[in-house]
């Protein structure tokens, strides 16, 4: 099974068996914790293309992990009866809980907040991302990285921005010399990629691609692989063509050099039957003359 040691290093006690929950109601919780704020998916659709390729790509990356939640859009209430207390990261994932459809994120019952949080900032947002709720992620959740991405490039001070929690507080990550900032949660490197930005595994030294990127490179592969295979296959017709015309050629050259064989050897013998009879000739007129 595919492992995360990044996160085993940073959360053993949260692999396998979910951690001890720190809210034990005395009483049923009646209260009603809706699935939706109202607010659109996303701010623009360059916005919502982000959102959903990132979670396709991180689910995808650890697919094969059965104690990790993957999502985003999705609210997340954080305090037990107070249905105003919530807030809906962009993406967001969490290790040592279980792999299950959710339709709300409640953090006392899955036992402890995200891990890593990545939010899209924009014009309506980037204050708040580097103001109250960079400060409710750390203070209040502790939640352990906290990732912001500017895609239009012109609101945050640089487009992409780490935060990592050393105590209650969020201290910034130093970016890589390549300008990619490393995720320890996840084992990946954030980074920009032409006008958009991707997530980078440094140990395989490649970017991840959506399944739907990945699929299409393999299609195109498989489809060039085609065309050199149907280029092969008419070269190896067209080379059959010609070795079929060279062996025809071959045949027809050797029918002739059959045929003048057999000329040939017909003149020889009528050369040596001439000179059997210049030879008869010959001894006749010799004896005539001793005669």
């Amino acid at each position: 099974m595919q492992t995360n040691r990044h996160a085993e290093a940073i959360y053993p006690a949260y692999r396998g068996a979910p951690p001890p929950r720190p809210y034990h109601p005395a009483t049923e919780d009646t209260t009603d914790y809706p699935e939706s704020d109202g607010q659109p998916m996303a701010e623009t659709e360059l916005h919502r293309d982000l959102l959903i390729d990132s979670l396709l790509t991180l689910d995808a990356r650890f697919q094969h992990i059965p104690d990790v939640c993957v999502s985003g859009n999705m609210l997340m209430y954080y305090t037990l009866g107070e249905s105003r207390k919530s807030l809906a990261p962009d993406v967001f994932v969490t290790f040592g809980v279980a792999r299950k459809q959710r339709r709300i994120y409640k953090i006392w019952e899955e036992g402890k907040p995200p891990d890593f949080v990545l939010e899209f900032s924009s014009k309506s947002t980037f204050e708040n991302d580097l103001g109250a709720k960079k400060t409710l992620y750390a203070e209040v959740l502790g939640v352990r990285e906290y990732f912001l991405y500017d895609a239009e490039r012109k609101y945050l001070p640089a487009p992409l921005m780490g935060f990592r929690l050393v105590g209650s507080g969020y201290v910034a990550i130093r970016p890589e010399a390549d300008g990619k900032v490393f995720s320890e949660t996840l084992g990946l490197s954030l980074g920009l990629r032409g006008d958009s930005f991707g997530f980078y595994d440094p140990v395989a030294l490649r970017w991840l691609e959506t399944p739907m990127d990945a699929a299409a490179e393999r299609v195109e592969a498989f489809e060039t692989l085609a065309e050199r295979a149907e280029a092969a296959a008419a070269r190896a017709t067209l080379a059959q063509q010609r070795a079929e015309a060279d062996a025809e050629q071959a045949r027809a050259d050797a029918e002739q050099a059959d045929a003048r064989a057999d000329e040939a050897f017909e003149e020889l013998a009528q050369l040596k039957e001439a000179y059997r009879q210049l030879q008869i000739e010959r001894d006749r007129q010799k004896s005539a003359e001793e005669s």
